[in-house]
């Protein structure tokens, strides 16, 4: 699980969604602060990926705590989000649950405010 996790992790940076998306399965189900309703399917997560990814290139993401669960993990993460000439140090959990060695479920949950404060 840890090699995923952290091979997964390593995929949000540097602007490759087309890399992110094959960590999912067809019908996955991701939500996150932005998007609390979610988004089903990885054909409608694609354009989301790719904003988001477009806009935070160069953001980093590490596991700090991955707790076994029975469908996959709750992932405890620190990201370091660039912001002008800042860094923006977050922690937050995700959901992660695993169907065939892809995410079928991806569920965020952090506090934005310090991030959309900028």
């Amino acid at each position: 699980m840890k090699s995923f996790i952290n091979t997964w992790l390593a995929s949000w940076t540097g602007n490759q969604p087309e890399k992110l998306l094959e960590f999912y399965t067809d019908d996955c189900f991701y939500a996150d602060p932005a998007k609390r309703k979610g988004i089903s399917g990885k054909e409608n997560l694609k354009p989301y990926f790719e904003r988001l990814l477009s806009a935070n290139p160069d953001w980093i993401w590490t596991a700090v705590e991955i707790i076994p669960t029975e469908k996959g993990c709750t992932l405890k993460w620190q990201a370091e989000i660039p912001l002008g000439d800042k860094i923006l140090v977050e922690t937050g959990l995700d959901i992660v649950e695993l169907r065939e060695g892809k995410i079928s479920r991806n569920e965020v949950w952090f506090d934005r405010l310090a991030w959309l404060k900028g």
